[in-house]
């Protein structure tokens, strides 16, 4: 009892705050100390209103990231708003939207993504894509190929890269790991024969693309010849390609026509601006291999408005540009010390770098060479029309078919491949 003495002088002597009654166990016994006397009662205490904190006691709810580069205070874990009467107000997240955030800033940690719900993983990639994870070097290109390695065209199934050649060098292999695409526009990037995404396009991971735009690319013969190897040797890659537009593609000529014909499945192909040397040749070799019909007007396949980014990624792609645009500004402080520099005669008057965009080439003289299949034969013409018509269709497949049998007992004859094909299936 006198320790409790003790204690209960103290404490009255040091605090000046109204802590409440304060309870010692003696004994087996619960007690409560009396300040006012100084004493030790056994009765129950009565209760009575008392402040745990003083008036001027403040608490700031935060809580700290455990990594080094983000020690700052974090308060995202709560949700503030105001009342009528101007106070603020606060609710704690769910515990699911706590560990959303958690896992996509950490999203490229993840192991793999295969077999988890497609709804959850639609909601951790808008997630990350908030935090732009898929734009950091390394750890980007690594998040994103989990993501598309489990849900293939959710994550893109249509791709424009229309004019954006420099998101496509800065970003190529981010590209490389779409998977399953069905549309892809690459017009007017100026891509040429070797480059590694054309290359890319003959890979088994694309082999879904049913639209492809290769307008105004610099591509020639040998590019074709490339990217056509697969189909006709191996009957892989772009096998189930039914768009093609090869338009604006000055070096492409009659011999890189007749790469096009392993396309057994296309129905539409624009090859207008080209350098055809014989156009009505080709026209005829289209119509009687993979009957391609010329089309008198422009046909509404190449205007280049159905081609769209959709999918999870969709915003990704325009933060990609917008970073890449964001690089190509001029930075003021340079801007003005070489106005300084032109005045005091430092250095000679530059003319200032005009920003030009890439302007399509027009349709040469070859006119518009688009084709396309016809799918339903007109029913509408009197019968002996229909007999004639019958008969020539016959002749036709007839032709057809011997043409066909003449090349492949050709290509017996030569054991099937050339010196030139082996060499091009050796790169793959």
């Amino acid at each position: 009892q006198s320790w409790s003495r003790g204690m209960s002088y103290c404490l009255h002597s040091e605090s000046h705050l109204d802590t409440g009654p304060i309870y010692v166990r003696e004994n087996g016994k619960l007690h409560v100390v009396n300040q006012g006397a100084g004493g030790v009662q056994n009765v129950t205490p009565k209760t009575r209103p008392f402040s745990l904190f003083s008036r001027s006691f403040s608490v700031e709810l935060c809580m700290n990231r455990e990594d080094d580069r983000a020690r700052r205070q974090r308060t995202d874990h709560f949700i503030f708003t105001y009342t009528k009467e101007g106070n603020l107000r606060y609710s704690a997240k769910s515990l699911f939207s706590l560990v959303l955030g958690y896992i996509s800033d950490n999203v490229d940690h993840i192991d793999s993504l295969i077999g988890f719900p497609e709804q959850i993983a639609e909601k951790l990639f808008s997630a990350a894509e908030a935090r732009q994870k898929f734009t950091e070097p390394v750890t980007g290109l690594r998040a994103l190929q989990k993501f598309t390695e489990a849900y293939g065209s959710l994550v893109l199934c249509s791709l424009c890269l229309r004019n954006r050649y420099l998101v496509i060098s800065e970003k190529l292999e981010e590209i490389k790991s779409f998977r399953e695409l069905t549309c892809l526009d690459l017009s007017c990037c100026k891509l040429g024969d070797e480059h590694e995404l054309l290359e890319h396009l003959t890979k088994e991971a694309l082999s879904s693309v049913k639209r492809l735009l290769l307008k105004d690319n610099s591509l020639s013969d040998a590019g074709l010849r490339r990217m056509t190897a697969p189909v006709r040797v191996l009957k892989k890659g772009l096998e189930n390609l039914l768009v093609l537009d090869l338009s604006c593609n000055p070096k492409i000529t009659d011999v890189g026509i007749g790469y096009l014909l392993s396309f057994k499945k296309l129905n539409c192909l624009d090859i207008s601006g080209t350098g055809l040397k014989d156009v009505d040749a080709v026209i005829k070799r289209l119509q009687m291999q993979i009957g391609l019909v010329h089309s008198k007007v422009p046909l509404k396949e190449f205007d280049h408005t159905n081609c769209k980014t959709e999918g999870w990624a969709e915003q990704t792609v325009l933060q990609w540009e917008q970073a890449v645009m964001e690089a190509m500004k001029p930075q003021e402080n340079l801007k003005s010390r070489a106005a300084a520099l032109r005045f005091y005669g430092k250095t000679h008057r530059i003319e200032e770098v005009v920003k030009c965009t890439l302007v399509e080439p027009e349709t040469k003289a070859s006119g518009n060479l688009q084709f396309y299949k016809e799918k339903v034969q007109n029913c509408h013409l009197p019968l002996k029309k229909e007999v004639a018509g019958s008969h020539e269709l016959k002749n036709s497949k007839k032709r057809a078919l011997a043409e066909q049998e003449r090349e492949r007992t050709s290509k017996q004859k030569h054991l099937c491949l050339t010196v030139e094909d082996w060499d091009l299936l050796n790169t793959y």
